[in-house]
Formats: C-alpha cells, sequence, structure tokens
C-alpha cells in the first residue's frame, strides 16, 4: 500500500484552490483545505497514540495492522503537506522530500519477503541433522537428531522441505492472495480471523501442487515403501503419516497442535493431503497464536514430515522433568491404548506413571478408564473403537516398557542440555519409537509457595478438588462453558473457560482467559503446552467441572492446590499474578518498535527555535506538528488579508491561564476587531464559543484557592520531568492557543505546557448538523499518572452523554444530533472540564482517584474539597 505515496499527492493536489477574483472565494477555498489538514492532524494523532499504546506490549497485533496503519499515516501526513501548500501558495517541496524518505524506509521494513525457494524438495531423515531447521522445520529437525545423533529408533521417512512450500505458494501466486485476506484481520475480532483464515486454506486448498513436486513426493514415498521390511511390501500396505513441521514448530514455542497432521494416508491421497496440512497454517486457531506470540507470516514456512505409520498398540508422551514443581524431579510418562491424537488432544484422560530418574523404578502410578481408543483404518484414516470392557482400567505400559521410556527421555534431556518434551508410539511387536522430541517448557511457579503460601479456605465454599494443575495460578472471573468452535468468538474477556475436554483450539481466547478448568485432559497434552506459553492458571481431569459450574457463574481457581471455588474469593484474588505484556521481545514486535521510530517521536519542539525547520522532520509526527504550527500561521495572515487588517487575529482579553487568539470567519464577533484592539468577552458573539467561554470563565473555577495538592504526587511529577526530560520536553507543547470562529463554528485549540485539546463544533437550528468533536492528549506524570487522568475525562464525557475512547493517555470524544440549546450546555461542561483538569496528574495516585475525580467534577467540588459537594455548578 505504501508505493500508492506518489499517487496520493497527485489527487491531494487536485483539490488546490483557484485562483478567484474576490478574496472572500480564497478564503472559503483556504479555509476548506484548514480543516481538510485539521482532520488528518485528528486521524495522524490517533494512528500515533494506537502506536504507543501497542508499544505497551499488551495488545496483540500482526504485521497487517503495521502495514495498514503505516499508510493511513504516510496517507494523512501528505494530506496535511498538500493542505499547507494550498494554504501557503508555496509547494512544501523540502517537507514532501522529507516524506518521500519516509515513506522508503517504511517499505523496506514493511515489505521485506523471503525469496522463493530453489533448493531440494526432499531430504531422507537419514540426511536431517538439527541443524536443518530453516528447510525442514522443528519437528524434522528434532527427528533426524534424534535418530543420526542419539541413535534413538524413530520410524523410516522422508520429509517435504520449506523449499518445496516456497515452490508451491509461488508458482500459484498465492502470497499476495494471501496478503489481500489478512488485511481484513482484526486480533480483538475472532470472527475477523474466522473469515479470513477460511478464505485463505480456500486458495490453498484449490491450488494444483506443481507436477515436478508432486513426482519428486511420489518417488521419494516409492524409495521409502521399497526398503520397508513388511511381509507385504505392496505400496498400498505401506500408508503413511504426513505431520506439520513449520518452521519455528517444537521450538522455544510449542505450537502444539495448531497445525494438522494426518495419520494412514495411502500413496493415492499423499498430494491432496499435502495441500491440507500446507492450508492449516492459516488456520484460524493457528493465525490466532502466531498474533498473539508475534510471529511475523514472512518468518513462517511450512514443511511437512512423511513418516512410515506406526500402528500403535499404545501411544502417549513423555515430560523428562515436571513443568509446574521444579522440586520434583521424576520422569513423567503418560500413555492410552491406540493412537496418540487421543491423549495429546485431551479426549480421553490417560494413564499416568512417575518414574526414577536414577533406576527407571515407578514411584506413582494413576491408571485412568480408557473406554475408546484411535486406531488405524484399513482403507485409510482413523477410527474411533471401543476398548474391551476387561482391558478398560489396565496399565497400557509394563514396567519394562515405562522403564525404557524413561530412558529415552534421559538420553533426549542430556543430549539437547534441557527438559524434553516426547510423543512416543509402541507398535504391536512391542517395539517402542520417538515420533517427537521438543523443548519443554518449566515453570518455577510452584517454588514461590513456600515464599507466599496460598490460604484453603472453607469446605463450603469449594466446588471441586482434585484437578491435575497444567500451569500453576489463581484465576478469578465468571465462568464460560466452551462446548463446540462456534462458542469461541464469544468468549469474554476476563471469563474462566470450562469445557469437557482439553483442546488446542482453546488457544484463541487463552490471552484473554483468566483460567481453564476441563473435564478431562492431560498435563502432557498440546493444551496444557498451550497453557503454560500463555500461563493460564488450569487444571484438567477435574471430571465434574461441566456439571457444577454453569456459564455466568463467578468461581475462583485455584492451581496451586487443585480447587475452584464458589464466588470471587479475595484472599486468593489478591494473589493473582499480573499478565506480562506478552508482545513484548517478539518479532512483529520489533518490527512495530521500527516502523514505530519513524512515525511516533516528536522531536521539534519549540517552534521559536532555529532548529523548527522542515530539514530537521524524522518522523511523521516531526512533519505533523510543523504542518500543524505552519497551517495557524497562514490562517493569521489570511484573517489580515481578508479584513484589510480589521479583522485579523487577535488576543482574547480574558481572566484564563492561556494566550487565546481568536480568527473571526465571519459573524462570531459583535464588531470588526482590528490587531491592536481590546477584545473583550463582551464582544464575542458565537454561540458555541460563548458556550464554551462561558464554562471557562465559571466564577467556582476562577476563585484563586490552591487544590489539595498530595506530595506524592507532586514528587512523581517533578521526578517524571527531572529523570526522563527528553520525554517531557519532546511531549510539551507551544504556549499559544487559537479559536476559529464563526456565528455558529468553533475550531478551538488549546496547548497548555503538556497538554493538548482540540474542540470542534458545530451549533445551529439544524438537530442533525450539530456535533462536538473532543480530543485531549498529554501530562506531565508518568505513563500510569496520565492514563488515570484520562480515564478519569472520559468517564465524566460519558456522563455527559459523549461517546469516548482512550487510548494510552488520549482521549477521543463525540457527541452530535442534539439541539442547540442542549450542544450549549455541553460545551459549557467542557469549558469547565477544561480548567478542572489542569495540574491533576498530581492527584491521580491510585485506581481509585478515576471515578473520584469523575465525582468531584460532576457534583460541582472544583476544589476537591470534602464538604464542597454540590457546590458551585
Amino acid at each position: 500500500m505504501l508505493e500508492k505515496f506518489n499517487v496520493f499527492k497527485r489527487y491531494l493536489r487536485k483539490g488546490e484552490p483557484s485562483q478567484e477574483t474576490g478574496p472572500s472565494d480564497i478564503f472559503r477555498q483556504k479555509y476548506e483545505r484548514f480543516k481538510e489538514l485539521l482532520d488528518s492532524n485528528a486521524e495522524l494523532s490517533r494512528i500515533i497514540a494506537d502506536m504507543e499504546e501497542k508499544l505497551q506490549g499488551h495488545e496483540v497485533f500482526g504485521m497487517s495492522y503495521l502495514r495498514s496503519r503505516s499508510a493511513r499515516a504516510v496517507f494523512h501526513a501528505v494530506r496535511m503537506v498538500n493542505s499547507l501548500s494550498a494554504l501557503s501558495g508555496k509547494k512544501c517541496m523540502e517537507l514532501l522530500k522529507v516524506l518521500d524518505g519516509i515513506n522508503t524506509e517504511l517499505k523496506v521494513l514493511l515489505e521485506t519477503r523471503k525469496e522463493s525457494g530453489t533448493g531440494k524438495w526432499i531430504f531422507s531423515y537419514s540426511e536431517i541433522t538439527r541443524e536443518m531447521v530453516d528447510r525442514v522445520g522443528g519437528k524434522s529437525a528434532n527427528l533426524g537428531e534424534v535418530r543420526n545423533r542419539v541413535g534413538l529408533p524413530t520410524p523410516e521417512g522422508f520429509a517435504i522441505t520449506t523449499d518445496a512450500f516456497d515452490f508451491f505458494m509461488s508458482e500459484n501466486d498465492l502470497f499476495d492472495e494471501i496478503n489481500r485476506e489478512k488485511m481484513a484481520i482484526d486480533p480483538a475480532d475472532a470472527e475477523s480471523i474466522v473469515s479470513a483464515g477460511e478464505a485463505i486454506q480456500r486458495l490453498i486448498l484449490s491450488a494444483p501442487v506443481p507436477r515436478d513436486l508432486r513426482d519428486s513426493v511420489l518417488s521419494a514415498y516409492d524409495d521409502m515403501a521399497a526398503g520397508v521390511q513388511q511381509p507385504d511390501s505392496s505400496r498400498a500396505s505401506s500408508p503413511i503419516s504426513m505431520r506439520s513441521s513449520a518452521v519455528g514448530e517444537d521450538s522455544e514455542l510449542s505450537f502444539a497442535g495448531q497445525y494438522v497432521s494426518i495419520l494412514n494416508v495411502p500413496r493415492e491421497k499423499i498430494v491432496e493431503t499435502y495441500n491440507v496440512i500446507v492450508a492449516s497454517l492459516y488456520s484460524p486457531r493457528a493465525i490466532s497464536y502466531r498474533l498473539s506470540k508475534g510471529i511475523r507470516d514472512e518468518d513462517i514456512a511450512m514443511s511437512v514430515a512423511c513418516l512410515r505409520m506406526v500402528d500403535s498398540v499404545a501411544s502417549g508422551v513423555i515430560y523428562s522433568r515436571h513443568p509446574s514443581n521444579v522440586l520434583e524431579d521424576g520422569i513423567i510418562v503418560t500413555g492410552v491404548f491406540g493412537l496418540g491424537p487421543y491423549a495429546v488432544d485431551g479426549i480421553i484422560t490417560p494413564d499416568m506413571y512417575t518414574i526414577s530418574r536414577n533406576d527407571g523404578r515407578i514411584l506413582q502410578s494413576q491408571i485412568a478408564r480408557k473406554s475408546v481408543q484411535l486406531v488405524t483404518s484399513p482403507k485409510g484414516g482413523l477410527t474411533e473403537m471401543p476398548v474391551r470392557e476387561a482391558m478398560q482400567s489396565v496399565p497400557c505400559l509394563s514396567p519394562e516398557q515405562l522403564s525404557r521410556l524413561a530412558g529415552f527421555a534421559t538420553d533426549l534431556e542430556t543430549h539437547y542440555g534441557r527438559p524434553q518434551d516426547i510423543e512416543w508410539a509402541l507398535d504391536s511387536d512391542g517395539r517402542l519409537f520417538v515420533l517427537q522430541t521438543r523443548p519443554l517448557r518449566i515453570e518455577k511457579s510452584c517454588a514461590d509457595l513456600e515464599k507466599r503460601p496460598v490460604p484453603t479456605l472453607h469446605s463450603d465454599q469449594v466446588l471441586i478438588e482434585g484437578g491435575a494443575v497444567a500451569f500453576p495460578g489463581i484465576g478469578c472471573g465468571k465462568a464460560y462453558q466452551v462446548h463446540s468452535d462456534a462458542d469461541l468468538p464469544g468468549f469474554p474477556s476476563g471469563a474462566v473457560l470450562v469445557a469437557k475436554h482439553s483442546s488446542p483450539k482453546f488457544v484463541v481466547v487463552m490471552p484473554k482467559a483468566r483460567a481453564i478448568v476441563t473435564d478431562a485432559g492431560s498435563v502432557t497434552g498440546h493444551m496444557a503446552s498451550l497453557a503454560r506459553e500463555f500461563a493460564v492458571p488450569t487444571l484438567l481431569g477435574v471430571k465434574t467441572a461441566t456439571s457444577v459450574i454453569t456459564t455466568g457463574m463467578e468461581v475462583t481457581v485455584d492451581a496451586y492446590s487443585g480447587r475452584v471455588y464458589r464466588g470471587i474469593v479475595p484472599e486468593l484474588s489478591s494473589i493473582q499474578s499480573p499478565r506480562e505484556p506478552y508482545m513484548k521481545d517478539t518479532p512483529v514486535y520489533e518490527s512495530l518498535k521500527r516502523v514505530a521510530d519513524l512515525i511516533v517521536p516528536l522531536r521539534l519542539l519549540e517552534p521559536r527555535s532555529p532548529d523548527f525547520q522542515p530539514g530537521n522532520c524524522r518522523s511523521l509526527h516531526d512533519i505533523m506538528r510543523f504542518v500543524h504550527e505552519c497551517s495557524y500561521m497562514e490562517m493569521f495572515k489570511l484573517s489580515d488579508q481578508v479584513s484589510a487588517g480589521r479583522g485579523c487575529a487577535v488576543k482574547l482579553d480574558a481572566h484564563l491561564p492561556l494566550d487565546l487568539y481568536v480568527i473571526d470567519l465571519g459573524g462570531g464577533l459583535s464588531e470588526e476587531i482590528s490587531r491592536h484592539t481590546r477584545l473583550g468577552v463582551e464582544k464575542v458573539v458565537s454561540v458555541p464559543f460563548r458556550a464554551l467561554l462561558k464554562g471557562m470563565l465559571h466564577e467556582g473555577l476562577s476563585v484563586q484557592k490552591p487544590r489539595p495538592v498530595q506530595l506524592k504526587g507532586f514528587f512523581s511529577v517533578m521526578s517524571e520531568q527531572m529523570l526522563n526530560p527528553v520525554r517531557t520536553e519532546a511531549e510539551r507543547f507551544g504556549d499559544r492557543s487559537y479559536a476559529i470562529i464563526s456565528d455558529r463554528y468553533l475550531n478551538f485549540s488549546s496547548r497548555v505546557g503538556y497538554h493538548y485539546s482540540v474542540l470542534d463544533c458545530y451549533c445551529g437550528q439544524t438537530l442533525n448538523k450539530n456535533y462536538i468533536t473532543f480530543l485531549f492528549k498529554g501530562g506531565a506524570a508518568d505513563d500510569t499518572r496520565r492514563g488515570r487522568r484520562a480515564r478519569a475525562i472520559a468517564l465524566i464525557l460519558e456522563s455527559l452523554d459523549f461517546s469516548a475512547e482512550v487510548i494510552a493517555d488520549r482521549v477521543d470524544a463525540r457527541l452530535q444530533k442534539f439541539s442547540a440549546e442542549v450542544i450549549e450546555d455541553k460545551l459549557d461542561a467542557v469549558g469547565r472540564l477544561l480548567q478542572f483538569t489542569r495540574q491533576m496528574d498530581m492527584l491521580m495516585n491510585d485506581e481509585a482517584s478515576v471515578a473520584a475525580m469523575a465525582k468531584a467534577f460532576l457534583e460541582g467540588n472544583y476544589h476537591l474539597d470534602p464538604q464542597d459537594s454540590g457546590a458551585g455548578r
């Protein structure tokens, strides 16, 4: 989108005013361009504020966000420069040159794409080691390492490489189509993720695999099948499992269960199955996972692991260490009858064993009732079968097999130098195989229990007891039962997810969930791995969650002791761990920092400085600041020209703490005013400006009575200015404020110290035309206090019937389609609010101050006296 820069410039120049005969015509045309400039100034300010919010690291966003916001930012910067050109009658070539340079840098940052693969498409596992992770993905790289360097048994097979993926995607021109679909994604809107994901998957599924690639894959399969030692070595008797092995998968991030693996694939289905696995890169849950982990799409690619199908009689997972208790030294082995997906996807609760690291003894065993199993179908695919009644409660592994699996775990941990999460399978001949290994995320939370013990509460509050802890912690909120995928888009932020069994699909709501509780599931399953990555307190296998916890019920989940309590328990809610800014240190966050550095910083500080020049603009914010300042100067000059020196910009003589200059577009003042004439308030007849001044000059605010300043707040503001001189000076605004008025129109721009506000209003007899827009930003205190002040202002405005949005320390509010009388009344209130908010930074000591400040203003207690509630309204 950024390459449209020159198109924008040509388009915007079309609207430059023609040189008509009358000065009033020139003024009218130029004033329209001035309003256009102010509109773009407001939009660019919103983009900057939004980027500042994303830089906090708490909100999910992707590369599509960066591309769209950057394109909009460039558009509005160009629009502002061209509007200034129209106002001044001069081409702002130096500013456009700076803009061109910034745009070029943004293009380099945002449009980098890997070159199409031209290398090898197939590797046998006998050739693969972990250094080849970029060619074959994490899963295959680890499996080759296990086979060739650790020497443990793995199934025969081959990998279809990321070079093959690039070739497939490029031959079908899929990259550009996918980027177009991704532009519609809003990370906060689950439906948009589902819609875009399904559209992209349709594109990939309908794309043909190029003939050369297809032939290479089938030839590799035939070579593998010929080498498999079986009584019947026909091709039909050698189905394979095709497993995702994306770049980044099975690394520090698990991607557990996010991509598709398909088991028991016959030769004739291999090529179409390849499409399915590639398409799973863009399943809604995979898109959500990457967004939440800040992974750039430019850094992903899909390799596919093709392995001889092990027709398992039992399978499961090994953890070489306990994932959430660093004090426990045993090896954990879980297992089910049949194939592994029922264990890792949480369909049934598996057997669970703890094995001694020293001698292989079974330290603990929990044998689950395993009523069903997943098995291969003779015609391909999988089917569910009941486990014989006599076998349902029988252990699926013998002591000798457990000891050998424990040996696998210690060998792999030693080789990799860190704990491992391992998938295994047992075939009908009693042979054990390693199907996968990846780093195991170890949490240290339980080690903190001795320092901060969790209280045990009265038994009448306990709803559930005895669940397995997948991730320790405390989570409180209203329960939300998830029965199917269709329930996930409606999952509310801050809720506790309750379900029959665990599922990796729940990843789409994990950033919003306070806790997870399921009837079935294992701490070694895919969802447990994801819960640890997202730090969501999780209890699995509690059996009765869905029957005793209903949607809307408030609960407290204690994922230390394995209990769920009725209601919000203060003793536990007080020790909830805050959610960390999980986007920080991710690849997409690093891209945001580089992009934001070209857009957000403000370095042009003082209009009176000789450095306040176009050539010193280093960011779009600098350009916006320069153009905004120059535009007012041009409007002053224009006012002088139109009024022949009689109706120029003139300073308002009023008892206000700001230098306020007024430009009358016509009908705003009772008489023509020359530059040297005293402009008293009594000469203002502009309906909206008069109403605003009435509030600003309210007697309850004009009394020189100091507010009860708290020393804590005072020292916070002073220390912020001393410790952060660059930030505070960058945010300090000029001292001059402006009001552009007519009989029914007002544009008021107030800049006092570190505070900046803009009010735009029309107040006439046509109700549908009437509106007020109000923007407030800034403050001298730290980010926390400024944010509180913004929320207090928004709370006040919402009580006055405005719609208000808060982003960081910025408030955007709007009110429209009210009668002139109502608009005047609201302007009076906004005028009082402008005065009331001065020096509020020092008073915003805690969250309670947000509501307290709003209450004081709405009650007319402008000096915050305890006994003064209701006075002075």
